[in-house]
């Protein structure tokens, strides 16, 4: 009996499914021009953000952007340069694409390697420093936090 009550209740779904108004269409997101930057252009030699601990080379990649909604940027530290310690206000991702580094989230630190990336958080303070001999060269991409 159980199973034609089942039944039963299926077959009348989709009568009631069907009833329904469908929902008035999206209206289309504004199309916007695709952007292509050659890092070239963006390069510079600066202090790293955030304590100005040693040299390090800056690709402020995604700066010329118009209305972007997130930072997408390359930095290489130098032999002893440090992002320093600092709380973030969104989430963040370090991606080491060369040399090695110390990543520090909270009270927490990890060694990372080329092909590795930290997962950092909003509301921790986070920094990270080349160690080794060889310099530690990371995308930094997070989110823009409207002021």
């Amino acid at each position: 009996m159980q199973s034609r009550l089942f039944l039963i209740a299926l077959a009348a779904v989709p009568t009631a499914i069907s009833a329904a108004p469908a929902p008035a269409p999206s209206p289309a997101p504004a199309r916007r021009p695709l952007v292509v930057i050659d890092e070239r252009a963006t390069v510079r030699t600066e202090p790293p953000p955030h304590g100005a601990i040693g040299t390090s080379t800056a690709y402020r990649i995604s700066d010329g952007v118009p209305g972007r909604t997130m930072e997408f940027r390359k930095r290489v530290l130098h032999p002893g340069a440090a992002i320093g310690a600092h709380r973030i206000a969104h989430d963040e991702v370090y991606y080491v694409i060369a040399g090695a580094g110390e990543v520090t989230s909270g009270t927490e630190q990890r060694r990372l390697s080329v092909g590795m990336a930290a997962y950092l958080y909003a509301g921790e303070t986070v920094g990270i420093r080349q160690v080794g001999s060889a310099p530690l060269t990371l995308i930094v991409s997070y989110p823009i936090v409207p002021k």
